[in-house]
């Protein structure tokens, strides 16, 4: 197979919503929820991924679905690896021989603690070896640029469970940091809005199918409304409200505005340099986050620099977990020569 078997090498995007296996050659092979159900009586896992999902607030009371990551992090060490090692096996079928070198991204900010619980993790689910990659850097070079150039570019990675702002040159972050408030903290702010103004209760399926379909941070040219079904908080019984597109803009002005105020901060730390080449390039928006309408529009009003949404923000940090590995397989075999 030569130096490296490239058919091995994976990236995984270990986020807190969902989970993204990435292979050489091939892109993104597998998109599934990060969520486990297990049997508490016997600690016996029941279902991983998309079906774990439909489980959610459906399960009887011994059966429970959980995310065993929170905002980025690992918070059930055990769960994480078992369901790391069902992803793995799925995403490469049974026809490998060898354990795979897996590139695996991690928000910026964690500590050394919470990177090595994510290493061991990867390390005990069946790695080879595990590259550790920051989510901004990931994103970026999944976005296309090219991060080895002398260039400040800005990068705002908005996940399930945290948002990740930074800015990036000569392969490195320069001024980074990290908010604990992204798509999750949306789905959250949409079922106070209807628990607090319609008296109805909702879950979190129902929260981020409002978000997806109407959701704004930002005056929609039309207005959109969808009919919610929840249950009345003040009969118990089922009761249907149509929401506005504006309602839930009012919903998400607080999460939105936190995370425009945190890209202010980070630019107020960047160098005069490299803040030229951001007000000149623009910032670049990743993650199913940036896919809120209105979040680029906000962005570019309170900044006053061009704002775009990568080309497929989903997948940009899987993509560039998974491309960091061929980078390093170019620097090692042309350093080889």
């Amino acid at each position: 197979m030569g130096l490296f078997d490239s058919g091995a090498d994976i990236g995984i995007d270990l986020g807190t919503a969902s989970i993204l296996v990435y292979i050489n050659g091939k892109g993104v092979v597998l998109k599934e929820p990060s969520v486990v159900a297990y049997d508490t009586n016997t600690n016996e896992i029941k279902a991983i991924g998309e079906e774990a999902r439909l489980m959610i607030g459906r399960t009887p009371g011994n059966i429970k679905a959980v995310r065993p990551l929170s905002q980025g992090t690992i918070s059930d060490y055990t769960i994480t690896e078992k369901m790391l090692h069902y992803f793995i096996g799925k995403a490469l079928g049974r026809r490998t021989f060898r354990r795979p070198r897996i590139s695996i991204c991690v928000p910026s900010h964690i500590t050394e603690v919470e990177r090595k619980a994510v290493e061991d993790a990867t390390i005990n689910a069946g790695a080879r070896e595990v590259f550790i990659i920051e989510e901004p850097v990931a994103a970026a070079i999944g976005a296309g640029i090219d991060i080895d150039k002398p260039y400040g570019n800005m990068i705002v990675d908005i996940g399930g469970g945290t948002t990740d702002i930074a800015v990036i040159s000569l392969g490195g972050t320069v001024v980074s940091d990290s908010l604990k408030i992204a798509g999750d903290d949306f789905d959250q702010a949409i079922i106070v809005y209807m628990r607090r103004k319609h008296n109805l209760l909702i879950g979190e399926r129902t929260a981020e199918d409002i978000k997806i379909k109407i959701g704004t941070c930002y005056p929609r040219e039309e207005e959109m409304t969808l009919d919610v079904r929840g249950r009345n908080l003040v009969t118990g019984l089922p009761k249907t409200v149509t929401l506005t597109s504006s309602e839930t803009r009012d919903a998400l002005a607080e999460s939105a505005t936190k995370i425009v105020d945190m890209i202010h901060s980070v630019l107020e730390k960047t160098p005069p340099e490299l803040a030229a080449d951001i007000a000149d390039r623009g910032i670049v928006l990743t993650g199913g986050g940036a896919l809120l309408y209105g979040l680029d529009k906000l962005i570019e009003e309170r900044t006053s620099i061009n704002t775009m949404v990568a080309d497929d923000p989903m997948n940009c940090v899987a993509i560039g977990t998974g491309k960091y590995i061929e980078m390093i397989n170019r620097y090692n075999l042309t350093s080889g020569d």
